[in-house]
């Protein structure tokens, strides 16, 4: 059983060294999302700053490792053996939940995460303590736990996201309505004094929040403490000459010099101060062990000896530094949660990657409403003044070229870095409990808020999407805290046996998380899958266009068949492939839709007529995919519900038209891939026999009913696809005639590729 405590050491630093990997995954968007999504710096430049933070913060990192040791619980109240259990359960737990964050792309805070792994393994283990004694009842709860430090935790929390929106908002406004989103000119006059106070503010927040706890803050204490008011003053005036003397030299902005030394700050705040919820726990679990062995090795030994300050050893800050730093430049994870944030503040129109829901959309119409009361309030001379500040420069981007435009200008991106490092300082002077993460993410919201980059387009999406980031954190606080009772009850239940399976339940887990990430972060792109229209001439979108008609009616073709053959078959899982294609396609057509405001926008003058043809086009592929999710719906249905099979004839004849439908559909693919359009006339002639043998079936079919038919199911069902076989036929056609009609034959067509 003694051999069972150091096997459980060596797991749980081995542990420790995936949970630094999961932690920086999730918290890299802390220090990086700025200068990302400004795209101020080259990206191989913002990683080497933000590297030198992390190892630099890690290196010189707070060795008091309090909140694993006794922050949350007593100590003295435990013995080894509970003790080794709870921190076992711990890193099981906070490894697999903020992995389960990144897999998902969502931001979440490492402090919250350990704190309530802690809180949750501590009560069950406290429970079961207590369970077991005659003397102790439920009430004796509070002996265990230091409840006090966890209200303050959760308070502070609640109360850090609120003040961050609110401050990130106001001042990012204040700053628009100066500098507006022409930034040049403004940043000539007032260029030096703003890049005074933000530099002054990232320095002053990295004094105080990145030596704080170091080594070497007691020796610059005296220098430190008691002279804030002469640093703030001083480093105003050395970093404002330093803006000016930059800007004068380089012919660069100083927004430039704020970026980078703001990345570094926080990347220094977060190695410094977040390390302890990756390797606080191992630490913990090393001094108890050293403990237990200098004490005779017994299990039942108390743990007040956790109680005492114990600094972290500089080897392992060391190893764990470089561990973070090589995370960071190979974590794709990281990028995926990063891109949650960036999506979320972006100012243009982008791909939306959260769903509204009836909280968002009540949130922006009782805002709106708002909005329109407060206006009134408002002389219009002023709403005009301020509405000049936050006009956007006029030119349009597609949401493609969107993603690669940067998501902000410099402005928010030095007032995002500027009012987080001095939320953060200030909460650390005060020693109030807060995460970095939140603040930092509230801080880009608040200030895309009053960017106004939350439009009436787009805000009910990107309020979806931040009430599902604050969702979340409430889900990794009540998740750590259930999960590690959980794991921590079955630790204690058979230790023997349960360690070595939840140890390689969290492996298979790991790498399960990691392949599925991998395959949805790697963009296949399917030979078929449809392209936005990006030409500007009427005989460029002739020929562009033709590429996914070709495209759509091959796999039109395709589900038709798969839904006839699954018919026949009665084959659910080929129906249910058949409905998830049509959905597919769908979403393809709707994509191209969606794309039309800033296809028109984009058109030459001289091509406008190209415009109507592009939106008929896109109409009748709508159709054609609609007549096809029916088919396959109603198909998969009748199948899924256990209904009488089709007669045998019945068979026969969808077989039929399926064959025809075929070779019409064969003959116009290859017309519109080879852009040999004269064929389209011959193409248009067949569909007549295909029509007519649809209509002859609709009649046999009635004179079934009439004589033989004895399911009412049945007949609904050949029907139905009877009936949008039809509509798929015309809007095919339409298309075909469209086409002909639309294209130049005096032009020579090109040869087009897939």
């Amino acid at each position: 059983m003694d051999n069972i405590y150091l096997f459980m050491l060596v797991a749980i630093t081995v542990l420790a060294v995936f949970d630094i990997i999961v932690g920086v995954s999730n918290d890299a968007i802390n220090f990086l999302n700025s200068a990302i999504g400004s795209k101020a710096l080259p990206m191989r430049t913002i990683m080497i700053v933000a590297s030198l933070g992390i190892f630099i913060g890690a290196v010189f990192s707070s060795g008091m490792m309090e909140v694993a040791r006794k922050g949350i619980f007593v100590p003295g109240q435990f013995e080894f053996g509970e003790i080794m259990l709870i921190f076992m359960a711990v890193m099981i737990t906070d490894i697999l939940l903020l992995d389960f964050f990144n897999t998902l792309g969502l931001p979440t805070s490492t402090t919250v995460s350990i704190v309530f792994n802690l809180l949750g393994a501590a009560v069950v283990m406290s429970l079961i303590k207590i369970s077991g004694s005659d003397a102790q009842t439920l009430a004796d709860l509070g002996n265990y736990i230091n409840t006090k430090k966890a209200t303050e935790i959760i308070s502070g929390i609640l109360l850090s996201v609120v003040i961050a929106f609110s401050v990130g908002a106001l001042v990012q406004w204040v700053s628009r309505a100066i500098f507006t989103f022409n930034i040049e000119n403004k940043m000539k006059h007032f260029g030096a004094f703003f890049g005074g106070v933000a530099l002054t503010a990232i320095t002053y927040f990295i004094f105080l929040k990145g030596l704080k706890g170091t080594p070497y803050y007691n020796d610059l204490k005296g220098l430190l403490e008691g002279n804030e008011i002469y640093i703030i003053l001083g480093s105003f005036a050395f970093w404002t000459l330093f803006s000016f003397i930059f800007e004068k030299l380089t012919k660069k902005t100083v927004l430039l010099v704020v970026i980078a030394i703001g990345t570094f700050g926080l990347a220094l705040a977060f190695s410094g101060n977040d390390l302890v919820n990756f390797i606080g726990v191992p630490m913990a679990a090393y001094h108890s062990y050293e403990a237990w062995t200098a004490g005779g090795m017994d299990s039942a030994m108390s743990m007040a000896v956790l109680e005492k300050k114990v600094p972290a050893e500089p080897l392992l800050l060391f190893i764990s530094g470089a561990i973070m730093v090589i995370t960071l430049w190979f974590s794709k994870k990281a990028k995926t949660v990063a891109e949650t944030e960036i999506s979320l503040s972006r100012q243009s129109d982008t791909h939306e990657k959260f769903e509204p829901n009836a909280i968002s959309r009540a949130v922006v119409k009782g805002s709106t409403q708002l909005s329109n009361y407060f206006s009134v309030l408002i002389p219009n001379s002023i709403q005009h003044m301020i509405g000049k500040s936050f006009h956007k420069p006029n030119f349009t981007l597609t949401k493609d070229q969107s993603m690669d435009a940067p998501a902000f200008d410099m402005i928010r991106a030095s007032v995002n870095l500027m009012v987080a490092g001095v939320l953060i300082a200030i909460a650390t002077s005060m020693k109030l409990p807060l995460s970095t993460t939140y603040v930092t993410f509230m801080v880009a919201m608040g200030t895309s808020l009053a960017d106004r980059a939350w439009g009436r387009e787009s805000a009910v999406y990107r309020v979806a999407g931040v009430l599902n980031v604050i969702g979340g954190w409430f889900g990794t606080a009540i998740g750590a805290f259930i999960a590690a009772g959980f794991v921590v009850f079955l630790i204690n239940w058979n230790s023997e046996v349960m360690i070595p399976i939840l140890l390689l339940l969290t492996g298979i887990l790991l790498y399960r998380n990691y392949r599925s990430h991998k395959d949805k972060s790697v963009k296949k792109v399917d030979e078929d899958s449809l392209t936005t229209a990006e030409i500007s001439s009427v005989q460029g979108v002739i020929h562009e266009s033709a590429k996914n008609i070709s495209k759509v009616v091959k796999r039109t073709n395709r589900i038709y068949s798969n839904a006839i053959v699954g018919l026949a078959k009665q084959d659910l899982t080929l129906l249910k492939k058949s409905k998830k294609q049509v959905v597919k396609l769908s979403e393809e057509i709707d994509v191209l839709r969606d794309n039309i405001f800033y296809f028109i926008k984009n058109l030459d003058e001289s091509s406008v007529e190209a415009s109507n043809f592009y939106i008929n086009i896109l109409g009748y592929l709508q159709d054609m995919a609609q007549s096809l999710e029916l088919i396959s719906k109603v198909s998969y249905k009748h199948i899924n519900n256990n209904h009488k099979k089709l007669k045998l004839s019945q068979i026969k004849e969808l077989k039929e038209i399926d064959d025809k439908l075929e070779t019409l559909f064969a003959d116009t693919e290859n017309t519109f891939k080879s852009g040999t359009f004269e064929q389209i006339s011959p193409i248009i002639s067949e569909k007549k026999v295909v029509y007519a043998l649809v209509k002859e079936k609709i009649k046999e079919q009635v004179k079934r009913t009439r004589s033989e038919e004895s399911s009412p199911k049945n007949t609904t069902l050949y029907f139905s696809i009877l009936l949008e076989t039809k509509d798929l036929i015309n809007s095919t056609m339409n298309l075909l005639e469209e086409y002909y009609e639309a294209h130049d034959g005096s032009v020579e067509p090109a040869t087009l590729e897939e």
